[in-house]
């Protein structure tokens, strides 16, 4: 009800930029309570944001920042006054927070590799030097593909078969 509501324009909440500054400022506590004295610190509690981001947006993911920048920000975190220190961590997260993007190799793998996984354990049933894959039930067999699959696109080398 709550979101036909919102699409009818009659939800009544709260317009964007003030949820964006209850959410930045709700951010900021959590960061500030923390007691940040080193780059370590600093860079633990930015990842926890991120953490915190990615568990309460469900289907959502967004990637942390490269460490250069998160480190370059502390640097400048450090040289801040009090006072503005908000608003460069706020600037930093609106420049940084960034949804997750799957590249077009992940998908077609993910889309691919379980019908061709099963179609590997149906045709090793059948030799006799593959009998024992059979011992494998398919639940554990079809998940252990995707991620070796995943791995190797994943790896830095890519896919090679030696050189």
């Amino acid at each position: 009800m709550g979101m036909a509501m919102s699409f009818m324009g009659l939800g009544g909440g709260m317009p964007s930029a003030q949820m964006l500054n209850f959410v930045m400022g709700t951010v900021y506590k959590q960061f500030i309570e923390k007691d940040i004295s080193n780059f370590e610190e600093f860079h633990i509690a930015i990842l926890d944001i991120f953490n915190t981001f990615n568990a309460a947006l469900p289907g959502k993911h967004y990637d942390a920042p490269p460490h250069k920048e998160i480190e370059a920000v502390f640097k400048q975190w450090q040289k801040t006054p009090e006072a503005d220190r908000k608003k460069l961590l706020i600037e930093f997260l609106k420049k940084n927070v960034k949804l997750s993007k799957v590249d077009g190799t992940t998908m077609i793998a993910g889309i691919v590799t379980p019908p061709v996984a099963m179609a590997t354990k149906r045709a090793g049933e059948n030799v006799p030097q593959l009998k024992m894959i059979k011992a494998i039930p398919d639940v554990v067999f079809v998940p252990w593909q995707l991620c070796w699959c995943s791995f190797l696109l994943r790896s830095p080398e890519g896919f090679s078969w030696g050189k």
